[in-house]
């Protein structure tokens, strides 16, 4: 897949009014924890119809898709929010919708699929990866491909959260958003740096498995061995690399991505519950946990609470957990 440059305020424009009338336009509200000299303020993608963000990006991209070639259905590769968002966009319209999964997928996950009327099919975790990062497709699929991040229609759909961000709080300080695919954390990045460039931009990613950190560090994509990570959060981490397409955008618009443990992430899942009434899966919290370590700096810092979904026998774990 050719390398994008990045994305221009006019598609960014484009996507606001494309999607304006099928996703919420999530709040932007302040966590209720006093810091000195510190607001985080979250902004509640977990509230969108499919419990993520992803249904902004899946809609996006099917709306910008001429009818023909969306007569074969569509397929996407998933561990679970893109595919929800893609499978209700695809519902819309009336078009057979099928995903890609990982064989270790959370089954809350494949559930919500399912009910959406997607089709899944499931491949080894190794292939799988294949797939997102360097193929970009697999043996015997049909119909229209919308990869999960670097599409471009994806991308802008995802990077309306930062123009809402920017018109609920102007005066923000930093914005970080968690990173998987890199498709969230280009788009909203985006849009910081073309409307407020002097808003630092933060992706932020688990220490068992981060390769973009390292990557920015090196100036160049590096190859890293993941560690296993809690099943709530294997959404976002645990990818051996950054997508090559996506290296040059990610590069131009992020400033640093930050880390946190899964200690970290697990008390501030439980954090937003307590304090917020916010229940959010483990990228959904990350953000949030990174800001409260102090490693995004301080001010107003914006964080992305990308999704909900998080399994209950899990939950229940981390809430009987002790500090």
């Amino acid at each position: 897949m050719k390398p994008h440059a990045p994305l221009t305020l006019e598609e960014l424009q484009h996507a606001q009014d494309n999607i304006r009338d099928a996703v919420v336009r999530t709040p932007l509200v302040q966590l209720n924890v006093d810091l000195a000299d510190t607001e985080i303020y979250l902004k509640l993608e977990n509230l969108q119809p499919i419990g993520s963000f992803k249904l902004r990006g899946a809609i996006n991209a099917i709306r910008n898709t001429d009818h023909e070639k969306l007569e074969a259905g569509v397929w996407t590769a998933s561990m679970g929010n893109m595919a929800q968002g893609v499978a209700w966009a695809a519902r819309e319209i009336g078009i057979k919708a099928t995903v890609v999964v990982p064989e270790d997928a959370a089954r809350s996950k494949l559930t919500a699929m399912e009910e959406l009327g997607a089709s899944i099919r499931k491949i080894p975790r190794d292939a799988w990866f294949d797939l997102i990062l360097y193929s970009h497709d697999y043996p015997g699929m049909v119909g229209l491909f919308i990869h999960p991040a670097s599409n471009r229609y994806v991308m802008a759909g995802q990077g309306t959260i930062g123009l809402e961000i920017l018109e609920d709080l102007p005066d923000v300080n930093a914005v970080i958003t968690p990173f998987g695919g890199g498709g969230l954390t280009a788009g909203v990045a985006s849009a910081i740096q073309l409307l407020k460039p002097s808003t630092r931009r933060y992706a932020c990613e688990l220490n068992t498995g981060a390769p973009l950190a390292p990557s920015l560090a090196a100036g160049e994509p590096v190859t890293i061995t993941a560690e296993p990570a809690p099943r709530y959060a294997s959404g976002f981490s645990g990818a051996p690399s950054v997508a090559e397409e996506m290296w040059p955008i990610l590069s131009s618009v992020v400033d640093d991505s930050l880390l946190m443990s899964v200690n970290e992430l697990a008390t501030t899942i439980r954090l937003l519950i307590e304090r917020n009434h916010i229940v959010a899966e483990g990228a959904g919290a990350a953000a949030v946990a990174t800001a409260l370590a102090g490693r995004a700096g301080t001010g107003k810092i914006a964080c992305v609470v990308s999704g909900g979904h998080i399994d209950l026998d899990e939950l229940n774990q981390i809430l009987s957990s002790p500090d």
